[in-house]
């Protein structure tokens, strides 16, 4: 099983168990994100954080939100396999990128 680990600063063992490293790749900005599946394809699994920094100018990153929305608008990609955990420590972004993939796998569910 493939496993995506999205975050800036987090290692795995300060989400999972530090035995689960080796599943895991890990990226840390929406660039990286976005090649990561582009090269390697569709993970089985991703785990969002959503801030996600500064960039290199030092404006804030673009976020898991946004990577988020990458999959389900412009990948091409079909997520109906996707299992994702958010562990990021932001509520409200929190909640808006389970919604968002929550809402958007129960459609394509619907439409089999």
């Amino acid at each position: 099983m493939k496993k995506l680990f999205l975050d800036d600063v987090r290692t795995i063992e300060m989400i999972y168990d530090k035995s689960m490293e080796s599943e895991f790749d890990i990226v840390r900005t929406y660039d990286q994100f976005v090649t990561y599946i582009k090269e390697n394809g569709l993970p089985n699994f991703i785990s969002f954080d959503n801030d996600l920094g500064l960039d290199k100018n030092g404006n804030v990153a673009l976020d898991g939100l946004a990577c988020a929305k990458w999959l389900v608008y412009e990948s091409g990609l079909d997520l109906r396999n996707l299992e994702f955990k958010v562990h990021s420590a932001n509520p409200v972004a929190s909640e808006q990128i389970r919604g968002l993939l929550t809402n958007y796998l129960k459609h394509l569910k619907e439409t089999e």
